[in-house]
Order: structure tokens, then sequence, then C-alpha cells
């Protein structure tokens, strides 16, 4: 009775695992035996700027599938096939007299007017359907931060990779009764519909696209430099209005047959790769020193404290210069507002040494130096920051004035905007809805305070000094008539093999508007101009002519005092 027992549990327990726990598991590979299936792809989601500009869509084209059991005659088969298609008709013949695969994939994305020629054939065991081809209506716009597919449509690189899941969608299918050996047989299809992927809508204008596009065009084409790069964002949310960079690529035209050129043409730098900011990098100093003032009111951050007249500074056996000879009393006994319009070094240096290291990486992690900001796009660098415990006197020298520090152009444009908007750093965003086909928002990205920098009130007066720099200084050539716009070049010499690379340099301007309350910040990097090589000269122009573009975009008044 017991060994009966055990048998019938036993059995019982087996039918239980089939039925239930294996059920679904077996009914698939059923129905996978004894159906063929042609599918069914879903649409990828649409990508637009912020207005709904659409800048990533869909073509719709098909692919063409052929299960070679169900060929009758597969020497007429291979023949239409290469006719209609343009394919060797010897090795589609080889393909299907092979006995390895059950269903080829014959061709991708083909126009609707190939599948109709194929129809007229009636060619058993040929099937087709759906596929989509990912078109960019503005070729080069956007290259680096839009990205690409890859040949079955899924995302490789910028946005394209980052959003996939969302993008992408589920695909579906048709099965059809079939036979053990794929041929069709009588009986009733069934349809499993394809769930389109939804849509991306960017904080990037593309008004505001095609001016720094412009821009950074014209930089590469007067300087020849190694790539001319810049970033336009809103200082009060971080939200990336703009990402140009030049040379680019035209996304419907990919080197896909040279990777090393691919590679290096879709590297979106301002986000992957570090430099030494140079003397932009002194909005940050000046920030620390106007909060110090503010809190210790100390003479020696005194708005009115005037600097050593010396042009140069030797800390631990380093000598640091001044770029000006201070010739005739030019540059001497100079306050933090002259300091800043002439872009004097030294005085920089006496900043950083007197905040001690302490107090300055204070700051700097309050800058969020030395990590990255979290933007929504795979690769960010995190710059390069000496560690706190190993910097020396001559280290911190150097930083104060943008040498012995790199950063990436997004992390220099993100410290620029908490300086100067009231001391607030976001983390920047690139999409800020995801919404399906019927306009349904199914997620949106809220822009997220990480952190306070400084005060309002020194933020307010750095960006006075700002201003003044564009009005009185070194970076007038971004001065606008009727328009307070403020801003700081830079002119970083390069280093290559721990040494200076002479005659090699980066040129840039961090530039904002209005002074007063600013709305938009630009910056604009070019990597080793020839002939002219100052920020001053080369970056801050460009910085205007977006500045120019943007407000008779913006119909923006003029200031009015």
């Amino acid at each position: 009775m017991l060994a009966m027992a055990f048998l019938f549990l036993a059995i019982f327990g087996r039918f239980f695992y089939v039925q239930v726990v294996e059920g679904e598991k077996l009914r698939a590979k059923a129905i996978g035996q004894w159906t063929r299936e042609i599918p069914v792809i879903a649409a990828r989601g649409e990508i637009t700027d912020t207005n709904g500009v659409v800048l990533a869509e869909n073509d719709a084209s098909y692919s063409v599938f052929v299960r070679p059991n169900a060929v009758k005659d597969k020497e007429y088969t291979a023949k239409t096939l290469a006719s209609i298609f343009s394919l060797d008709e010897t090795e589609l013949y080889e393909k299907l007299t092979g006995k390895k695969v059950s269903e080829i994939t014959i061709v991708r994305r083909v126009e609707k007017v190939k599948t109709a020629q194929l129809e007229e054939f009636d060619l058993p065991g040929v099937y087709y359907a759906r596929d989509n081809s990912r078109i960019y209506p503005f070729g080069t716009t956007l290259s680096r931060v839009l990205g690409f597919t890859s040949s079955d449509g899924s995302g490789l690189t910028g946005l394209e990779k980052y959003y996939d899941k969302y993008l992408a969608g589920v695909n579906g299918e048709i099965a059809y009764p079939a036979d053990l050996v794929g041929a069709e047989v009588d009986g009733t299809a069934v349809y499993y519909p394809a769930a389109d992927g939804l849509n991306l809508r960017l904080t990037v204008d593309y008004g505001i696209q095609q001016l720094a596009e412009a821009a950074a065009q014209k930089l590469y084409e007067q300087y020849s430099p190694v790539n001319a790069q810049i970033v336009v964002l809103d200082p009060d949310t971080f939200d990336i209005l703009a990402m140009a960079e030049s040379p680019s690529y035209d996304l419907n035209d990919i080197p896909r047959d040279d990777p090393e050129l691919l590679n290096e043409l879709s590297r979106n730098n301002l986000i992957s790769d570090i430099y030494e900011p140079g003397s932009t990098f002194k909005i940050v100093t000046a920030a620390a020193n106007i909060e110090e003032y503010l809190q210790r009111n100390s003479a020696a951050f005194s708005l009115q404290y005037h600097f050593n007249s010396s042009r140069t500074r030797t800390v631990d056996g380093t000598t640091i210069k001044c770029w000006s000879t201070h010739a005739n009393g030019k540059h001497c006994n100079q306050t933090l507002a002259e300091a800043l319009n002439n872009s004097c070094n030294p005085c920089f240096t006496d900043i950083a040494l007197s905040l001690g290291t302490e107090t300055f990486y204070d700051y700097l992690e309050l800058f969020n130096f030395g990590k990255p900001t979290g933007i929504d796009f795979s690769g960010e660098a995190q710059g390069m920051l000496v560690s706190e415990s190993a910097v020396r006197d001559c280290d911190l020298a150097r930083i104060g004035f943008g040498q012995t520090v790199a950063v990436t152009a997004l992390q220099l444009a993100c410290a620029g905007a908490a300086a100067v908007n009231g001391g607030y750093y976001y983390q920047p965003r690139l999409v800020k809805e995801i919404y399906s086909s019927d306009g349904k928002i199914r997620e949106t990205i809220e822009p997220v305070l990480k952190n306070r920098t400084i005060s309002e009130e020194a933020s307010g007066i750095l960006a006075s000094l700002l201003e003044g720099v564009v009005a009185n200084g070194s970076g007038s050539k971004a001065y606008i008539e009727g328009y307070r716009v403020g801003g700081k070049t830079g002119t970083a010499q390069k280093f290559e093999n721990g040494a200076i690379a002479q005659g090699k340099y980066v040129s840039s301007f961090l530039g904002f508007f209005p002074a007063n309350d600013p709305q938009y910040l630009a910056l604009v990097i070019v990597d080793e101009p020839q002939g002219a090589y100052y920020g001053s000269v080369v970056a801050a122009p460009a910085a205007a002519e977006i500045f120019r573009g943007i407000i008779e975009l913006k119909n923006i008044a003029p200031y009015q005092t």
C-alpha cells in the first residue's frame, strides 16, 4: 500500500510539474514547433527638441525572410529574389539549399516598392515584415549627443544608447500554423501586436543648437583647430540648451567601415574628455574669495584689497608669472575686479594660498570638481583633482588659476552657472520628458538641486565683477551694446608627456547674460587654434555671436536703466 501510494504521489507530482510549473514553457515550445513566426517590428520612439522639433524618427521599411524547408523551387526562388533585390544568385541558392538554418534573413530595410514586386511572384516560403530605418532629419545636428543605432535598431551611442530601453519598444509577431519542417498548413494565424517605443523630449532648443553649430563650424574653418566645442545651458536649471562640436558627421551616413574614425567622430568630448581650463577657472577661485570675505570680513579677502605688485610669485621653488610684463605700472596693485579684468595669475595664486588647502578644497567639493555631474549620458568623465592629502602649496597655487586641475567642459559650465545663478548647483539634464505616441507623459525628469556653492550675495557680487571683465577687461569682444553680458576668458597651455607643449593652447570663454539675472550661459572651447590663440581673441567673439542670435531668436529687449 505504501509503495502504491508513493508511486501515485510521484506520478501526480510529475503531472503537476509538467502541466503547472513547466506548463507555459512547454506550451511555448509546442507553439514554436507547429508555427512559423513573422516578426512585427516595434516602431522606435522619436526624439524631439524642447519645442517638438523632430530630431530622430523612423522611415518605414521592410525585411525579407525565407524558410528554406518551405521553398518548393529553390533555384527559381533564388533567381527571383536575386533579381528583385540585386543579390548574388549563386550565394543565395547555396543558402537556400543549406541544412543548418530554419530561417534566413535575405535583406533588411527595403522600400515598399520592392515588397510590392515580391508579392507578384507569390513565392512559397518567402515572407516580409515591417522594419524601421532610423533617420535624422537634420543630419549633422547634435550628432555626438543623439548617437546612432545598430543594424538591428538597438542604440549604440549617445542618447539612443542611454535611453534605449524606452525608445526600443517590444516587437510582436504573426504566428502561422506550420508542419514540422516549417511548411505552412491550413489554420488561423495569430497576431501579437508590437508595443511601439516611447518618445524623448529633450531640453535642447533646436534654434539655439543651430546657432552653436554655426559658431563651432566657423571657428573650425577660421582657426583650423583639433576641434571646436560649445555648450549652452540654462543657469536656473542646468538644462542643456545646445551641445555642438566641429568637426561633426552625418548621422544618416555613418562611417561604419572605419571604426577608428567613427569612434573619434561619435565621442562627445564636452562630456567625456578632460583638459586644464586655465583662466576660466578663476571664476571659482574668485567665488571662494568673495564668500570668505563675506563670512570672515577679512582684509585679505576684501574686494578693495590690493595684491602684491610683483608679476611673479615663487612657491616651493616654482616661479609663477603673469602673462603681462607689468611694464609702466600696468597690472600693479590690483583689486580683485582688476585682477579678473586683467586675468593676472599671481593674484589668484595669492587667493588660493590665503584660503589654504582645507578651505579651498571645500569649495572645489561644493562646485563638484573631481566627480561626475550626473548628466543622463554614458561615458561621463569625472575630471582630475590632486587629492587633498597629497596637494602641495605649489599645486594649490596653480589650481587657483586653472592649472594642475583637469575638468570636462560640462563640469566647468556647471560650476560657472552655480557661481552666478545665486549659488545653486543642479544636476544637468538632456531629457525632460518621456511620452507615448498619443501624447501621454510617461515620465518627467525634474531638475535636481544637488547643493549650494556660495551665497546669493556672493554670487551677485561675482556676476557684477564678471560683467566688468566684458565691459572693461579681457572679455571685451563678447560685449553687446544694450545688453549686460558677463564672462571670463581663458588661454591654457597644453601639456604633453609632463612638459609644456610649445605652441599648443586651449582657448576658451565662459560667458552669460543678462549679468544681473543669468538666463543663458555659454562655454566656448577651441583646442589648438592656429594663428591667434588668446581666448579673448578666438573664443569670446563666438560667444557674443551666439548671444546675439539668442537675443534675436527669443526677441529679448535691451536692458533698461
